[in-house]
């Protein structure tokens, strides 16, 4: 953060700070670290005690690093923002105060601004803090509104809505150019200040999508594209030279040339000829934790006590005869379903039940979940509950399973590259899945920025060289997943996919992106 921020002086840009603790964006918990929820009775974002304490911790740690850059010292910080539309939240009257109280603590001395909606301005203000508004659509009413809150005090709209997010199985969200601008000038005609959001598009790389639930529960894509003015890949778009125009005509300004584009590469079919079933890998994971009862996630004793984040779990039971099996909706996200390692189905928050074959002799058999955390929820009124895994009991003709022996399956780098030693072999006609397939891309001179394209596979989670570039699923809107070219490197390149599902021969490295159907 603090080289970010030093970048920007650099390129005499000026900053506005906004640390959070919460930050929503789209990402898990909205920034908020997961082992907070190990604590039943937690509550975040409010002076609940386990809460408050660890920001203080947090903004203790991450002030000395950035308060000399703030502009009072020399530094290009010039603001910062006190918490995040707390006033869509508003549990807590003390909460923002106290939030503010422990910046000027730790050495926030610049200016201090909030930014809310407009229905939650006036309970997500702070004294000594200046309100700003975020919205996508220009109303004038808006800005009668805060000036009714705070008159005669500037006008900022802190983040300008260019276009928006996507979840899976719905369309690519956009946001008409001609639209935009038309909205734009209208904010700039108000002498409004004016931050765009998202200037640049951005990936959730790895398992840090967020999620909503309003009312049902809906996690983010891997791409945060946003349909912003530069793309995911930092491509300009039409947007992009819009915006630049109105600029200049607006303010009478005179910019120089954008800086040429950047060549994206089309490096073509690699075969995930390599094949690994997920039970071959488990004695990779390490030792099982054994549970008398279901055990969610965050409780994992694992990670110096902090618990398990993201990624998937195993849970596995002992069972002497089938029947119905019921999650009781305490299956979080999704689970696949293996009677003897034999897949029977998925649990989710739409399917809550399911038959498991009777059994032919009086032999204990293996019951497993695969359990996914496929986002926590990053906005609105339930992040208190944002648990995951299996988070109490499920049932089997109504009776509550138990003694679990539970695989932490969160798929770091060390453990796909620990893969290495593993009995690999050749892909057969009928995979056994859930696997790992892997590959390699060779390239050769300067990697570039790619585009991965997987229609061969179903859903899962693409690791290059190690590393976690993010899920993919057919559900989509979007096909293909951003490769940056700082994650490739010259020679051969270690592709490694997690599928769940269906086992396919190729994937392909594409110079274009695609998105899926826009819907404005």
């Amino acid at each position: 953060l603090r080289a970010f921020i030093q970048l920007a002086k650099e390129l005499d840009l000026h900053v506005i700070l906004r640390p959070g603790p919460y930050i929503c964006a789209e990402w898990d918990l909205g920034g908020l670290p997961s082992w907070l929820l190990a604590d039943p009775d937690m509550k975040l974002r409010t002076t609940y005690s386990g809460f408050i304490d660890a920001v203080d911790i947090f903004f203790e740690k991450l002030m000395p690093s950035v308060a000399p850059l703030q502009y009072t010292y020399g530094g290009p910080i010039i603001a910062v923002q006190v918490e995040n539309e707390y006033g869509a939240y508003a549990k807590d009257t003390g909460y923002m105060e106290s939030v503010k109280q422990i910046l000027l603590k730790h050495g926030i001395i610049e200016f201090l601004m909030t930014s809310d909606n407009k229905d939650g301005l006036s309970q997500g203000a702070v004294d000594g803090a200046l309100s700003t508004m975020n919205f996508k659509h220009f109303q004038r009413s808006y800005f009668e509104h805060l000036d009714s809150v705070q008159p005669n005090l500037p006008k900022m709209v802190m983040e300008f809505w260019t276009g928006w997010f996507d979840s899976w199985g719905n369309y690519h969200m956009v946001f008409n150019a001609e639209a935009l601008i038309d909205n734009m000038k209208k904010i700039l005609d108000q002498k409004a200040s004016i931050n765009l959001y998202m200037f640049h598009g951005g990936t959730n790389f790895g398992f840090m999508n967020g999620a909503l639930e309003l009312p049902s529960y809906q996690p983010d894509i891997t791409s945060y594209d946003y349909d912003a003015p530069l793309s995911e890949a930092g491509d300009y778009t039409p947007k992009y030279k819009k915006i630049r125009q109105l600029l200049m005509t607006q303010f009478n300004l005179k910019l120089i040339d954008p800086p040429p584009p950047t060549h994206k590469a089309a490096y073509g079919i690699v075969a995930m000829n390599e094949y690994l079933p997920l039970w071959s890998s488990l004695e990779l994971v390490g030792k099982p934790i054994h549970s008398a009862l279901p055990m969610n996630m965050e409780k994992f004793p694992i990670n110096d006590g902090n618990g398990q984040s993201y990624g998937y779990a195993l849970y596995e039971t002992k069972i002497r005869h089938g029947g119905l099996l019921k999650s009781n909706l305490n299956v979080h996200d999704r689970a696949q379903i293996f009677f003897n390692s034999k897949s029977q189905g998925f649990l989710d928050y739409k399917k809550n039940r399911l038959c498991v074959p009777v059994l032919q002799s009086y032999e204990k058999s293996t019951l497993s979940f695969l359990v996914e955390n496929r986002g926590r929820v990053n906005y609105g009124l339930n992040l208190d509950t944002q648990r995951k895994g299996l988070t109490g009991n499920l049932t089997l003709d109504e009776k509550p399973l138990e003694e679990f022996k539970i695989y932490p399956m969160e798929m770091k780098q060390d453990f796909i590259n620990s893969l290495e030693k593993a009995k690999w072999t050749k892909v057969p006609l009928q995979p056994w899945l859930p696997a790992f397939f892997r590959g390699t891309l060779q390239i050769s001179g300067t990697p570039r920025d790619t585009f991965v394209r997987l229609d061969e596979f179903e859903k899962g989670v693409v690791f290059v060289n190690g590393k976690n570039l993010g899920r993919y699923w057919i559900l989509g809107p979007q096909k293909t997943l951003y490769l940056p070219a700082p994650w490739l490197k010259e020679g051969d390149n270690k592709i490694v996919l997690f599928e769940e599902s269906k086992g396919g021969g190729a994937i392909s490295f594409v110079n274009e992106p695609e998105l899926g159907k826009p819907v404005d």
